[in-house]
């Protein structure tokens, strides 16, 4: 149960992280009030940072800004190491039931 509701979490942030990006995009284009770059990464660093990267190459948001490309790698690189210790390390191979 519990496995389940990470995952619609993880959908959930995901998809409300590009949500984000791409809106700041918009608001980049027309001129108006921008969302701020620690917002930004903070979707990321809470499980956004796949629908942020996909929001990041569609529409070349942020791509380049190298401090913040950056700083958004470190995230990814972060929840590669998280996920692969929690895959391999905690043998969790049966995530999804």
């Amino acid at each position: 149960m519990i496995q389940k509701l990470i995952l619609v979490y993880f959908i959930f942030i995901n998809v409300a992280a590009f949500i984000v990006y791409t809106f700041d995009k918009y608001k980049s284009r027309v001129g108006a009030h921008r969302v701020s770059e620690r917002e930004l990464h903070t979707f990321s660093l809470i499980g956004g940072f796949l629908g942020a990267s996909l929001a990041m190459g569609l529409f070349h948001h942020k791509v380049s800004k190298s401090s913040f490309l950056l700083k958004h790698i470190v995230i990814i690189l972060l929840w590669i190491a998280g996920l692969l210790y929690y895959f391999l390390e905690l043998n969790q191979l049966n995530f999804i039931r």
